[in-house]
């Protein structure tokens, strides 16, 4: 039995358990799911790509993909809209039936044939988009679990939406938006008359394998005020899912119902592939009361992992969930997420199967799950740190750097850059930070020489030749000659006035000559300074006319101590302001 012929055979066993509650058929190779629901019909055409298929250099492809899509749909008065997600893509809509006609088969015949002429157009308005987004609570995290590459996408901008060409989105619609890598469902007691779903044919690509950048857990990192995040990934079972629950309404009456140090506390559960599942948790807070929430966050955590966990807790959460199946209409309402787990391959439950899990959870299995998610952890705190809960701060610095050229830095003594012929380090002085040419995930560049390099670890080193000793031109064309071309993101140049400069240590000489020697030039003291010097003077003799002349009513050590004080604060500003000019450093 091939491959093929096996996920076939697993995919009429996982629908088999639906029979009754939904049909299913296939359409020109697309599996098909439909149920009837009252009102307009809803479909849904779902492909297993997303962000998390890409890297770092074409991060956006299959967001471009969609926009060309529906260019020529989005003048329709019908209801419809794109989305893509880590790890699929869906193009849905709602209308009559002749409307979700046109609409699904006006989708295949725009992947079919992409408007490319439109890419350079697409991209700058995906660019847009882009730049008035805000980000989520939980920006960070992926990022410091996964890196720069598949899950961790998320954390990045679209860098592709600069560099991609028609030749890349057509490879990709044809590779990956295929008929074996689709789904198809539809509210509706048939499959409508008319559909032209006619797609190259493909394979059924499986959601990418996960990075790991974490590599001790549980873990902390800083983040921004006002927000503690967690976040852990888990199996996916049901016994996670109405963990995520509880979990949640812990965090709600402990931070906002009895402490008042939150407004918002909840946690969520999100399927990521066939078998794991993201848990994530998350409390506001005001700055006077961010350490307060921490403790609380963690406090609510190390009570579900003692177990301290009320049966009534579980049984509002199972009783909850359990009537979801009471819905009308309830087989047109699982269409999405069936139509998902489908595609995935992630085994499908009946509502039977599901709700007999459900009743099996006990306090027990959540204990376990409340560990499991603990040990897996990621909190970003907006404080100082976590370490006193037994969490270690995410490593920061890379575990080695690479031998090369050294460049200083012009603005500070303690960095320096250094260009390898493996990589390059910057090394700061709490450690290095090194990106390896055969673990990058992409590198910026910029008309002017400036590179950026992100490692798929998601370090990260940041080369202005403006800033560093002795970077050329030469240097970086060595540089570039040793990145991998597929790694390469071209940015346009900037503005003049927007390319960094040292802050400055010496005093600018004429190039003309005009001026003495270069040294006294640069180290000649500034007007202020000098003044400075003769307000010392001038206390200083002040201090020995007060001695001499002193009324004999008081003792010396009086006009001695009149006098000195002051002369010593001034000498002390005057050391340390001479010093900062003279380094450099504001």
């Amino acid at each position: 039995m091939t491959t093929h012929d096996a996920a076939l055979r697993r995919r009429d066993a996982d629908l088999a358990v639906l029979d009754g509650l939904i049909a299913h058929t296939t359409v020109q190779g697309i599996p098909v799911l439909h149920a009837p629901r009252s009102g307009d019909i809803t479909a849904g055409l779902v492909f297993r790509v997303g962000r998390a298929d890409e890297t770092l250099a074409t991060s956006g492809l299959t967001h471009l993909v969609e926009h060309l899509t529906l260019h020529r749909l989005s003048v329709s008065d019908v209801h419809h809209n794109g989305m893509t997600a880590n790890t699929y893509t869906l193009f849905h809509v709602t209308g009559d039936e002749d409307e979700v006609v046109t609409y699904l088969n006006d989708v295949c015949a725009a992947l079919r044939d992409l408007p490319l002429e439109r890419l350079e157009t697409e991209k700058e308005i995906l660019r847009t988009e882009a730049a008035g987004r805000a980000h989520g609570p939980n920006h960070q995290l992926p990022l410091w679990r996964y890196g720069a590459q598949d899950y961790g996408l998320t954390s990045y901008d679209e860098l592709g939406t600069r560099s991609l060409t028609a030749d890349q989105v057509r490879h990709w619609a044809e590779t990956r938006f295929t008929r074996d890598n689709a789904v198809l469902w539809i509210t509706g007691d048939h499959v409508p008359d008319g559909l032209d779903l006619t797609l190259p044919a493909g394979s059924r690509i499986p959601a990418p394998a996960a990075s790991g950048a974490l590599p001790v857990r549980p873990a902390y990192i800083r983040g921004d005020d006002g927000r503690v995040v967690f976040d852990a990934v888990l199996r996916r079972s049901t016994a996670a899912a109405v963990f995520a629950d509880v979990l949640g309404r812990a965090l709600f009456r402990e931070l906002r119902q009895e402490s008042g140090f939150s407004y918002a506390a909840d946690a969520d559960y999100t399927p990521r592939d066939a078998d794991f599942a993201t848990l994530t948790a998350y409390a506001d807070a005001l700055p006077q009361k961010q350490d307060a929430v921490v403790g609380g966050f963690v406090d609510a955590f190390a009570r579900l992992r003692a177990g301290r966990i009320e049966q009534a807790e579980l049984d509002s959460v199972r009783g909850r969930m359990l009537k979801l199946y009471d819905a009308l209409d309830l087989g047109a309402g699982m269409l999405p997420s069936y139509a998902l787990g489908l595609l995935h391959g992630h085994h499908i439950l009946s509502p039977e199967q599901h709700k007999a899990e459900l009743r099996a959870v006990t306090v027990a299995d959540l204990r376990e799950i409340a560990r499991e998610a603990w040990a897996d952890g990621l909190l970003q705190v907006p404080t100082a740190g976590a370490d006193w809960a037994g969490l270690t701060l995410a490593a920061q610095y890379s575990p080695s750097e690479v031998t090369g050229t050294r460049h200083e830095s012009l603005e500070d003594d303690g960095i320096t850059l250094v260009i390898g012929a493996e990589g390059v380090s910057l090394l700061l002085p709490g450690g290095p930070v090194t990106v390896r040419y055969d673990a990058l995930a992409a590198m910026t560049t910029r008309p002017d020489g400036a590179r950026v390099l992100t490692g798929l670890d998601g370090f990260r080193v940041a080369i202005e030749p403006t800033l560093f000793r002795d970077v050329t031109a030469e240097r970086i064309a060595a540089l570039d000659a040793a990145v991998p071309a597929t790694a390469v993101v071209a940015l346009p140049a900037r503005e003049p006035e927007r390319i960094p400069r040292p802050r400055e240590r010496e005093t600018p000489v004429p190039e003309n000559g005009r001026g003495a020697d270069k040294k006294a030039s640069a180290r000649r003291p500034p007007v202020w300074f000098i003044l400075l010097v003769v307000a010392e003077v001038v206390l200083g003799l002040g201090f020995l006319v007060a001695v001499l002349t002193g009324d004999p009513a008081h003792p010396a050590w009086y006009y001695l101590l009149r006098a000195v004080i002051p002369t010593i604060v001034v000498v002390r500003l005057t050391r340390r302001a001479y010093h900062r000019a003279t380094s450099g450093r504001r």
